[in-house]
């Protein structure tokens, strides 16, 4: 297995659990009060949108050859940041 295939794989997972975490918390979601529902919903919203780019960072990584891939690996991994933390402070938001 290529350090490319095993970095993929590694991202997979990840994304995975992220999409495993909103779930949640959109199940969390629909059982508060409907003040906090709705702003549970925005900020749900917000982490799709943010989800989507991770994935949409991910695919150009994915669709990269075995040399560029290391080119695309700081944007890819910034925006997985900027998921992770956004999914955490959520988490913590919503408890």
């Amino acid at each position: 297995m290529s350090s490319k295939e095993a970095y993929e794989q590694k991202l997979q997972a990840k994304m995975d659990q992220w999409k495993a975490d909103i779930d949640r918390l959109k199940a969390e979601a629909e059982e508060a009060e409907a003040d906090a529902k709705i702003a549970y919903y925005k900020e749900i919203e917000q982490l799709r949108a943010q989800q989507q780019e991770a994935e949409s960072k991910f695919e150009e990584l994915r669709s990269s050859g075995d040399d560029a891939w290391h080119d695309l690996k700081g944007g890819v991994e910034s925006a997985w940041d900027s998921l992770e933390q956004a999914v955490r402070s959520a988490s913590s938001r919503f408890k």
